[in-house]
Protein backbone atom coordinates (compact mmCIF):
# COMPACT_ATOMS: atom_id res chain seq x y z
CA UNK A 1 0.00 0.00 0.00
CA UNK A 2 1.14 3.32 -0.54
CA UNK A 3 -0.93 6.11 1.00
CA UNK A 4 -1.10 4.83 4.55
CA UNK A 5 -2.73 7.46 7.32
CA UNK A 6 -0.94 8.70 10.42
CA UNK A 7 -2.48 10.02 13.68
CA UNK A 8 -1.58 13.62 15.58
CA UNK A 9 -0.11 13.02 18.70
CA UNK A 10 1.48 15.21 21.80
CA UNK A 11 5.06 15.91 20.90
CA UNK A 12 6.69 18.82 23.85
CA UNK A 13 4.12 21.13 25.30
CA UNK A 14 2.24 23.11 22.59
CA UNK A 15 3.59 20.87 20.29
CA UNK A 16 1.54 18.11 17.61
CA UNK A 17 3.62 15.79 15.90
CA UNK A 18 2.36 13.82 12.60
CA UNK A 19 4.24 11.05 10.61
CA UNK A 20 3.24 11.91 6.66
CA UNK A 21 5.03 9.38 4.86
CA UNK A 22 7.67 6.76 5.59
CA UNK A 23 9.86 3.77 3.92
CA UNK A 24 12.84 1.99 5.97
CA UNK A 25 14.89 4.52 4.56
CA UNK A 26 13.05 7.89 4.53
CA UNK A 27 10.59 9.53 6.68
CA UNK A 28 8.58 12.78 6.36
CA UNK A 29 7.33 13.83 9.62
CA UNK A 30 4.72 17.43 10.18
CA UNK A 31 5.47 19.35 13.83
CA UNK A 32 3.02 21.77 14.46
CA UNK A 33 3.72 24.42 16.95
CA UNK A 34 0.29 25.88 18.24
CA UNK A 35 1.95 28.55 20.57
CA UNK A 36 4.85 31.07 21.02
CA UNK A 37 7.29 29.49 23.41
CA UNK A 38 6.68 26.04 22.52
CA UNK A 39 9.70 24.11 22.16
CA UNK A 40 11.40 20.80 20.45
CA UNK A 41 13.78 19.89 22.79
CA UNK A 42 17.83 19.71 23.06
CA UNK A 43 18.25 16.22 21.86
CA UNK A 44 20.31 14.55 19.21
CA UNK A 45 19.76 11.13 17.20
CA UNK A 46 21.72 8.93 14.77
CA UNK A 47 19.09 10.27 11.97
CA UNK A 48 20.15 12.91 9.38
CA UNK A 49 17.71 15.47 9.53
CA UNK A 50 16.54 18.23 6.71
CA UNK A 51 14.03 20.89 8.20
CA UNK A 52 11.83 22.96 6.07
CA UNK A 53 9.69 25.49 7.67
CA UNK A 54 6.15 25.35 6.26
CA UNK A 55 4.31 28.48 8.60
CA UNK A 56 5.97 30.10 11.58
CA UNK A 57 9.41 31.34 12.63
CA UNK A 58 11.56 29.65 14.85
CA UNK A 59 14.70 29.86 16.65
CA UNK A 60 16.86 26.83 16.72
CA UNK A 61 20.36 25.73 18.12
CA UNK A 62 22.64 23.42 16.17
CA UNK A 63 25.36 22.10 18.31
CA UNK A 64 25.52 25.70 20.33
CA UNK A 65 24.62 27.54 17.00
CA UNK A 66 22.07 29.68 17.41
CA UNK A 67 19.91 31.44 14.08
CA UNK A 68 16.19 32.02 12.71
CA UNK A 69 14.04 30.54 10.40
CA UNK A 70 10.73 31.88 8.65
CA UNK A 71 8.49 30.74 6.14
CA UNK A 72 10.27 28.84 2.81
CA UNK A 73 13.80 28.47 5.21
CA UNK A 74 15.44 24.69 5.10
CA UNK A 75 18.43 23.61 6.42
CA UNK A 76 20.35 20.20 7.48
CA UNK A 77 20.99 19.16 10.77
CA UNK A 78 23.78 16.48 10.86
CA UNK A 79 23.73 12.98 12.53
CA UNK A 80 24.05 13.17 16.32
CA UNK A 81 24.34 16.83 16.49
CA UNK A 82 22.17 18.33 19.44
CA UNK A 83 19.59 20.77 18.29
CA UNK A 84 16.24 21.77 19.56
CA UNK A 85 14.29 24.85 18.32
CA UNK A 86 11.80 27.24 20.29
CA UNK A 87 8.66 28.75 18.27
CA UNK A 88 8.73 32.46 17.91
CA UNK A 89 5.49 32.73 15.82
CA UNK A 90 3.17 29.30 15.66
CA UNK A 91 3.37 27.22 12.75
CA UNK A 92 4.70 24.20 11.22
CA UNK A 93 7.85 22.60 10.43
CA UNK A 94 8.36 19.85 7.93
CA UNK A 95 11.32 17.26 9.09
CA UNK A 96 12.43 14.42 6.72
CA UNK A 97 14.67 11.42 8.32
CA UNK A 98 17.03 9.09 6.99
CA UNK A 99 16.46 6.19 7.94
CA UNK A 100 13.46 6.05 9.53
CA UNK A 101 12.96 7.28 13.07
CA UNK A 102 11.34 4.01 14.46
CA UNK A 103 10.44 5.84 17.85
CA UNK A 104 7.75 7.37 16.05
CA UNK A 105 5.78 4.53 14.93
Amino acid sequence: MFVKSFPEVAADPGVRRQVLSDSPELMVVAFRFRETGAQGKLHNHPHAQSTYVESGRFRFSIDGQEFEVGPGDSFVIPSRAMHGCVCIEPGTLIDTFTPRRDDFL
